[in-house]
């Protein structure tokens, strides 16, 4: 949590800097491993995968594979979770003199970071992107008179536990998540609307958890018009954000979203669009010059 003394109103800024992985469930006499998720993955997109077992004697490499895949056989069924299997090329009692046991951490592994074009290709885009973006707005600070928190939380893919406890914590007047959402433009042959890639910020106007506050989204709205930045919106009955916390901190907290789109999520090969993730600093830069004004309660005498 990095926090900017200033005048109210109090703004939380939050970017998850976990991602998705999975850990150790078992491993056999001849040093084959399972695992359960952390957080959500598809199966599919692991197979062939290189990872990392985390151990404080060291880092293990293995490779992801089935016993279909092993034997050479053909894979009828779509894979599950319960289905990979991680080979190191290590007994069991090697793996566990090296520190491996149930419990491990398996890390996701990309060969490399790359860009072709104005895309960018790498691992945990979410939310290495939001993370990015709040380190380029805390460098733009020095003369905002304004009071914020910028916090980059923990255990959001697996229940949004850091923005809930951070959020009661700090107590903010309003916050704001900085994510990013699934750009589904490959549909677009198929007729449907999409968000696409390097054609705006994504503004969350509901998710599966929370429906965002207006009045923030609408000065949201102004300041990417003013600055001539495209926005495109999202409503969704399917996943949600750390912004689903802050909402319902406390007695509540106006709270929205603003996403950058990615393909490929939660997979080691996520790709975004420079243009999206430059106007998003660009437009949160004009946000936390001028704080949307918002409050939660009021008096009987304003109700009325």
């Amino acid at each position: 949590i990095a926090h900017k003394k200033g005048k109210a109103p109090r703004g939380m800024l939050a970017a998850h800097m976990d991602e998705v992985g999975l850990m150790v469930r078992a491993i056999n006499d001849d040093g084959l491993i399972r695992c359960s998720n952390v957080g959500s993955l598809e199966a599919v997109s692991l197979i062939g995968a290189h990872v990392q077992i985390l151990s404080k004697k060291g880092h293990i490499w293995g490779i992801v594979t089935t016993k279909e895949m092993s034997n050479n056989e053909e894979i009828v069924d779509f894979p599950t979770i319960g289905d990979l299997i991680i080979d190191t090329g290590l007994k069991k009692k090697e793996l566990r003199r090296k520190g491996v046991d149930v419990g491990s951490y398996v890390e996701l592994v990309m060969s490399t970071f790359f860009q072709f074009g104005k895309k960018v290709v790498g691992k945990s885009l979410d939310d290495r992107i939001g993370c990015y973006i709040l380190c380029e707005l805390v460098k733009k600070l020095k003369k905002n008179p304004y009071e914020y928190y910028f916090v980059f939380t923990v255990q959001e893919e697996i229940g949004l536990h850091g923005a809930k406890t951070s959020a009661y914590t700090i107590n903010p007047d309003w916050g704001l998540a900085v994510d990013v959402c699934v750009a589904n433009d490959i549909m677009r042959e198929y007729g449907e609307d999409c968000i696409t890639l390097g054609q705006g910020n994504v503004l969350t106007i509901m998710d599966d958890s929370m429906i965002a506050n207006r009045r923030i989204n609408n000065h949201i709205k102004d300041i990417a018009e003013k600055k001539d930045i495209s926005l495109q919106y999202e409503v969704s009955d399917l996943g949600t954000t750390d912004a689903s916390k802050i909402v319902t901190s406390r007695g509540g907290v106006p709270a929205s979203v603003i996403s950058v789109p990615v393909r490929n999520l939660h997979t080691t090969c996520s790709m975004a669009h420079q243009r999206d993730i430059k106007n998003c600093i660009t437009l949160l830069s004009e946000l936390i010059k001028k704080p949307p004004k918002v409050k939660v309660t009021k008096s009987i005498k304003e109700v009325l």
